[in-house]
This record gives C-alpha cells, sequence and structure tokens, in this order.
C-alpha cells in the first residue's frame, strides 16, 4: 500500500506494520492507524505517520536513549485493551516536541507514553498516575549542564 506524506513524499508500506490505536493520541481522536518510520539508521527518532493524515506525524523517541531516568509500570487496564501477555510485547515511545528556531530547546513528554503491543499491533496513548513525570521535560537537559 503506498501513503502519501508531507514529510516524506509518497511511501510504501506493508498495512501488517501498521498500529491501530484503541485509546487514541489525546487532541487526534479521529486518527486510528499509524506507522512508524524511521528518521534515518543512526538516529534516536522515529516518526508515528499518520495513514490518514499525510500531514500529521510525530517525532518520537524512547527515553531511554537520551538516558533519563524513566519506568512506569503498565496499568492492568491498558495491558488488557491492548492484550498484552508479556513485557517483552511491548514498544513504548515518548512524543517529542522539536522547535524549528532551536531544536536543543526540544521536550519529551513523559506523562503520557505511547504504548504499543508489538504482536497484534495495537497501540495507546497512557497519562500515567502518581508520578512526577512532565510533558515537556527537556530532551538535552544534561548537555546544557555541562
Amino acid at each position: 500500500m503506498k501513503i502519501q506524506t508531507s514529510r516524506f513524499g509518497e511511501v510504501e508500506i506493508d498495512e501488517s506494520t501498521c498500529f491501530h490505536m484503541v485509546s487514541p493520541i489525546l487532541g487526534y481522536e479521529s486518527e486510528k492507524t499509524y506507522i512508524l518510520i524511521e528518521h534515518s539508521d543512526k538516529s534516536k527518532f522515529k516518526w508515528l505517520q499518520s495513514i490518514k493524515t499525510p500531514e500529521l506525524a510525530f517525532a518520537v523517541t524512547s527515553a531511554d536513549a537520551f538516558d533519563i531516568d524513566y519506568s512506569f509500570e503498565l496499568p492492568e487496564s491498558t495491558q488488557e485493551t491492548l492484550d498484552i501477555n508479556d513485557a517483552e510485547d511491548v514498544l513504548a515511545f515518548n512524543i517529542v516536541v522539536i522547535p524549528h528556531e532551536n531544536p536543543r530547546a526540544s521536550t519529551i513528554n513523559l506523562l503520557a507514553p505511547l504504548v504499543f503491543n508489538i504482536n497484534n499491533r495495537k497501540g495507546a496513548q497512557i497519562i500515567l498516575t502518581g508520578t512526577d513525570f512532565k510533558v515537556d521535560y527537556p530532551l538535552f537537559e544534561k548537555e546544557a549542564a555541562c
């Protein structure tokens, strides 16, 4: 299947690799299906590209890729919704906001991770409760302190 994207032009995708959001990304409730696109082989970033809307793609990364001390327990309700039976089935990303004028001021949303079951391709954005995680944690905080 081919999709149009505003960042990558026309992209050939395998429909079996799409993720179907059973709990949508906040503010994008009508967007249900996404594909992960590699930014580049060596990049810590990926793009979560909407299948329906060419101009909608979220920059995502793993907090681990930036040595951020980050872990959370997946709520039982999310495990049930996504049919997760094993931790190895889980793929988690965080949305990154990258300002055009200063990419070093990028922030990562630690409060609302995107969680995917890699076996059945179901996904959800969850809001973590009882944590001090922020929606706008500085991505390059460690480098800025040097």
